[in-house]
């Protein structure tokens, strides 16, 4: 039995636009509205950095990934991943292409069999999935010129903190689990994990690697 997936593919719209490379700089929770969150994307060779404002659950998928944890079951991208390797579909960039009426448009490009197919996403899916497959995000001069912002980053007030610490309780939180040895943290761990509790999770992480230092 053969199984075909048949995708839509949008005419692209960055054919000829010179692309220009973003890493992920952080998550942070919005400013400018409540429960949502702001994925930072930082030019890799100038100041600018682009905020795209994301729900909770697409925060939670990119933070996952960004603090290197493994839930115990395939996650909804970490399915699609496993599903595109299974049928040797390769993601081989996400590019943002447009930005209309504040929404960010995304393109997955993907190889298979030797040909490449363009595939429209969300780009939270988008950026989801290139961490997951490790693979380059582009963005366009124009959008960066639209939606790119300077900040001033420094150590102690940086306005890009981790998806784990993303207020004072949690900070307060973490200072909590100062006392356990690392066995007690590394079991606490694998119980968060297990029980798919990743915020907590993440500030476990968070005081592992403060031992580390």
């Amino acid at each position: 039995m053969i199984v075909i997936f048949a995708f839509t593919v949008k005419k692209a719209y960055y054919t000829n636009m010179q692309k220009i490379r973003l890493n992920i700089l952080g998550l942070s929770v919005s400013q400018t509205q409540s429960g949502a969150y702001a994925l930072v994307l930082a030019e890799e060779n100038g100041e600018r950095r682009i905020p795209i404002i994301i729900g909770p659950v697409e925060a939670q998928a990119i933070a996952i990934q960004l603090e290197g944890l493994k839930p115990p079951r395939p996650l909804t991208h970490d399915l699609i991943k496993n599903m595109a390797l299974a049928f040797n579909i390769a993601l081989l960039e996400v590019t943002i292409y447009k930005l209309e009426e504040g929404i960010f448009y995304s393109e997955l490009l993907c190889e298979m069999d030797g040909k490449e197919i363009k595939i429209d996403s969300r780009t939270s899916d988008a950026v989801a999935l290139a961490l997951r497959f490790r693979c380059p995000i582009y963005s366009s001069e124009d959008i960066l010129k639209k939606a790119g912002i300077v900040l001033e980053i420094d150590d102690e007030n940086s306005p890009v903190r981790s998806y784990a610490d993303e207020d004072e309780q949690e900070e307060s939180e973490s200072s909590t689990y100062a006392q356990y040895s690392l066995n007690e943290l590394n079991e606490m761990l694998n119980e968060a994990v297990k029980n798919e509790d990743y915020e907590k999770a993440s500030v476990i992480r968070d005081e592992l690697k403060k031992r580390k230092k």
